[in-house]
């Protein structure tokens, strides 16, 4: 069953046309990535698919109910994005963070959240009243990850999870989000320039050009076709 379904998504800012007819799925439980070279379309399309933009056509169906509007009515559908850069509050402790992330929640069970999410991210929990800006860069894609998930989505959008980040560090971060989805069931649909770790962990890749979708399939068969890399992915 899919969880997300995309028609015909036409979208971009002002004059300015970024997404040419997009159509994707993103069945329930599985990890979908999106690739292609800079300025494809891909945070245009995150920015889309979470409210921030408004599509100038097409349809966004999630749980069989189409959505439009601002981005809260994404977030109550149960849609988290974690975009570019992180956008921590460098100020706050990390345990402030995470409460802002259970912000449209009740307080009711938030102790027991805020531990099921130290217990699968320990290094914050070791680092609970330190700010945010004290965290090192993968540290803080991981306070990222856990603001998000405080929400208890359905769906996780993560943009450029390893932008800014060495490769050892994106590596744990990969391994990290397989076994979230592994061990939570936690759905994504990653944007990511790294094109040989995200193929790893999806199962389903689309790769865009141009503001379209140019070759889809799973990402097993998207990573061993050699065409496909050299063409599109750039390795």
């Amino acid at each position: 069953m899919s969880l997300l379904v995309v028609k015909d998504l036409h979208a971009g800012y002002g004059p300015v046309s970024v997404l040419h007819g997009l159509s994707l799925e993103v069945p329930e439980g599985e990890i979908v990535v999106m690739l292609g070279a800079n300025g494809a379309g891909k945070t245009t399309t995150l920015r889309a698919l979470s409210g921030m933009i408004s599509p100038d056509r097409g349809e966004i169906t999630f749980k069989g109910a189409a959505l439009s509007g601002k981005p809260a009515s994404f977030v109550r559908a149960g849609i988290a994005h974690v975009p570019q850069g992180r956008g921590t509050f460098p100020n706050l402790s990390v345990e402030d963070n995470l409460k802002i992330g259970a912000h449209s929640r009740s307080a009711a069970g938030l102790d027991a959240e805020l531990n099921r999410w130290y217990g699968f991210f320990p290094v914050l929990g070791e680092r609970r009243t330190q700010k945010a800006g004290s965290l090192s860069g993968g540290e803080q894609q991981m306070l990222a990850f856990a603001r998000a998930l405080m929400m208890q989505p359905q769906l996780l959008l993560l943009d450029e999870p390893s932008l800014g980040l060495a490769p050892t560090i994106t590596q744990d971060l990969f391994r990290l989000l397989r076994s979230l989805n592994d061990d939570v069931g936690t759905t994504m649909l990653i944007v990511e320039q790294n094109a040989n770790l995200a193929l790893q962990i999806a199962n389903y890749a689309y790769v865009l050009e141009s503001g379209k979708i140019v070759v889809e399939g799973l990402a097993e068969s998207v990573s061993s076709d050699d065409s496909i890399r050299r063409a599109y992915l750039g390795v």
